[in-house]
């Protein structure tokens, strides 16, 4: 069956998902990656817009309307006691040397960078991500240097934008698999429960189609820029689910007289 077909397929047919079990792993494992390149389109795109439209807005913040601040053994220090908070366009850049904000606080702003006590802070397109200062050893900065920085980011941003995809790509395909074999694991105790038998293999195949409902919604939700309350809750609890119910599509074992 094609590959697309299988897709459609695994968003609302437990038994078409039951029927892939036997199929060759290679072709599992190329859906994964399929499915995984959805999940991430949103955003990569909102991503994309916003580190091309934030370069310009972020220089002139940070050139023109914030203090003098430096980086350096991990910490941030400034020439404010308070937070500093710039909106525009949708666009929010945070500098915060006391530890007042934290990365959910920058998060919730949907389009921003922070740079805060001891780390800073990307958010984009409903994803938001955090990396210390002291991930970079003997790292360095001041304002000035920072404004230099951006400048040269402006002339690279393609190739940063490439890049960071690649990087959450190769990220979202590991956590893909490592969720699927859990799921497969959790899926040999369903089997005992339903009264199939199955090896770990074939579950492993169904545990990867039954995340295609869950990660359609949400990449979905993604697109609409719309959160989801319990995510993590809420994808379990389908993908385990879909699981169940695909695995009562198998045949059971027959009965030896």
């Amino acid at each position: 069956m094609n590959i697309f077909v299988q897709f459609i397929k695994s968003i609302y047919s437990p038994k078409d998902i039951a029927s892939f079990r036997s199929q060759k792993m290679g072709k599992t494992i190329l859906y994964v990656f399929l499915l995984t390149l959805l999940s991430i389109l949103p955003s990569a795109i909102y991503f994309s817009t916003a580190l091309s439209s934030g370069i310009d807005t972020a220089r002139t913040f940070i050139k023109d309307e914030t203090p003098d601040f430096s980086i350096k053994n991990g910490l941030l220090s400034a020439k404010t006691d308070v937070p500093v908070t710039i909106t525009k366009d949708d666009f929010t850049f945070f500098l915060d040397p006391s530890g007042a904000i934290s990365d959910i606080d920058v998060a919730e702003e949907g389009t921003a960078f922070a740079l805060l006590k001891d780390e800073f802070v990307v958010s984009a397109g409903g994803q938001s991500d955090s990396y210390p200062y002291s991930m970079i050893e003997g790292l360095e900065i001041t304002k000035e240097d920072l404004v230099n920085f951006i400048d040269q980011a402006d002339s690279l941003k393609g190739a940063m934008i490439s890049i960071l995809a690649v990087f959450i790509y190769i990220f979202s395909s590991a956590s893909s698999f490592i969720e699927i074999s859990f799921v497969a694991l959790i899926g040999v105790l369903l089997m005992n429960l339903t009264g199939r038998k199955l090896n770990y293999g074939q579950l492993w195949r169904m545990a990867a189609y039954s995340e295609t409902l869950p990660t359609v919604f949400f990449t979905i939700m993604a697109a609409l820029k719309t959160n989801v309350p319990n995510s993590f809750v809420i994808n379990w609890f389908v993908v385990l689910m879909v699981l169940t119910l695909a695995i009562n599509e198998t045949p059971k074992p027959s009965k030896e007289a």
